[in-house]
């Protein structure tokens, strides 16, 4: 099931998308999600085209919890080794937006990167999770893109102002419920560039482990996202250009880059 969350005339809605997203888009329904879509998901009955309603990001979530340096050609292009254990750190649920919403960029940073990532999207309450059993709590994956004041992220020496500014998430299009996340090709281009080119087999740490590790320390409730970490290649955007990160199976979240 692919699940999305739109804006349409009466208001917002969480849908399901039929018949399939890879079909063409006037020929996929948006198909209403009565209250959230955790559990099992009743419907309304009410439903629309998809050319009358927009994407919006597909889940407004309590935390955003992040996992830095999980590709070691990443880790060594910033400068170090991979770590032993996952270094996590935290972006605001009000750096959330959705596909094509711009990205805002800081007038007091001379440095935003992009980061093309997987995120895990987290399906019920959970605290102290096995690792055996990390994957059994999802509600399933979507793309997201960890913007970052690269500038302001070495000057800290710490990471939440150079991570937290507004429209720093992007996430999207919508949450795949079934696919395999074990090897997916994760690529970003950058006005049609590529810039990054991995696979999501090249997790350090893999994606049951994360869950443990970051349910170990904090509880994680339904909607939460974990950012699994970006793949070698990250760089800079400036006003007036478009980034794109594709997942296979999961589509491609785009954003355009503003001067806020």
């Amino acid at each position: 099931m692919r699940l999305a969350r739109v804006a349409h005339s009466d208001g917002v809605s969480f849908v399901a998308l039929e018949p399939d997203p890879a079909a063409p888009r006037e020929k996929i329904v948006a198909v209403e999600i009565d209250q959230h879509p955790f559990g099992s998901p009743t419907y309304t009955g009410r439903k629309w085209p998809m050319a009358d309603v927009r994407l919006l990001a597909p889940i407004l979530p309590s935390k955003v919890i992040c996992v830095g340096k999980n590709y070691a050609e990443h880790a060594r292009e910033m400068g170090s080794e991979a770590p032993e254990n996952p270094l996590i750190f935290m972006k605001p649920s009000t750096s959330v937006i959705g596909p094509n919403s711009p990205i805002k960029l800081p007038p007091n940073s001379e440095r935003v990167d992009f980061e093309g990532e997987l995120a895990a999207i987290i399906g019920q309450p959970c605290k102290d999770v096995p690792e055996a059993r990390g994957t059994e709590v999802l509600l399933g994956y979507t793309i997201a893109n960890d913007v970052t004041a690269r500038d302001q992220q070495k000057a800290d020496g710490q990471w939440t102002r150079a991570k937290g500014y507004d429209t720093f998430c992007p996430l999207g299009p919508w949450i795949d419920t079934e696919i395999d996340p074990s090897d997916l090709s994760i690529r970003t281009d950058l006005d049609g560039e590529v810039k990054q080119d991995g696979r999501t087999s090249q997790l350090v740490h893999g994606i049951g482990g994360l869950v443990s590790w970051v349910s170990r320390i904090m509880t994680l409730l339904p909607g939460d996202v974990i950012l699994t970490g970006t793949p070698a290649g990250v760089g800079p955007m400036t006003d007036g250009q478009k980034v794109t990160v594709s997942i296979d199976g999961l589509g491609a979240l785009t954003n355009p880059v503003q001067n806020a």
